[in-house]
């Protein structure tokens, strides 16, 4: 069965962070369906569930409690129930340390947060409408760090 709109999910610790995202997508003339979760355990827990609806894009910040977005990344790259879920890594952070260990675990893009409503949604949407098939199979470091 084909689905009519484009699962997202967000891990992101922060609830302004989390209202700002949801509201950009509000905002977005696009067919999705936005679910977040305050941390890596909540996240965890609901995609390890038998009938859970896996996302088409996860964003997965990368500084929460109980359990970071790298342990996530690690956790949802070392099963293959997840080998379809486009990873888009969403954090404050622009550390080469962060963007070079993500890149290496296996995400198929960073992006820093922007800290401006219409940079959010021009950024949201350009994820959004990649062709991750095409992304995934051509992936190097230079275009993994999406620039704003």
């Amino acid at each position: 069965m084909q689905k009519e709109y484009i699962h997202i999910v967000l891990a992101d610790d922060d609830e302004d962070d989390r209202l700002f995202f949801t509201d950009a997508f509000s905002e977005l003339k696009m067919s999705t369906k936005v679910q977040t979760y305050n941390d890596g355990v909540a996240l965890m827990d609901y995609l390890n569930q038998e009938d859970a609806i896996l996302p088409n894009v996860l964003f997965l910040d990368l500084n929460m409690p109980r359990k970071s977005g790298i342990e996530c990344l690690q956790e949802i790259k070392s099963n293959s129930k997840f080998d379809n879920i486009a990873i888009a890594i969403y954090s404050t952070s622009s550390s080469e340390e962060h963007i070079e260990e993500t890149f290496v675990l296996g995400a198929n893009i960073y992006i820093k947060k922007p800290n401006d409503f219409n940079a959010l949604k021009k950024v949201l949407s350009d994820v959004i409408t990649i062709n991750w098939q095409y992304h995934t199979s051509g992936l190097n470091k230079e275009n993994f760090l999406l620039r704003m």
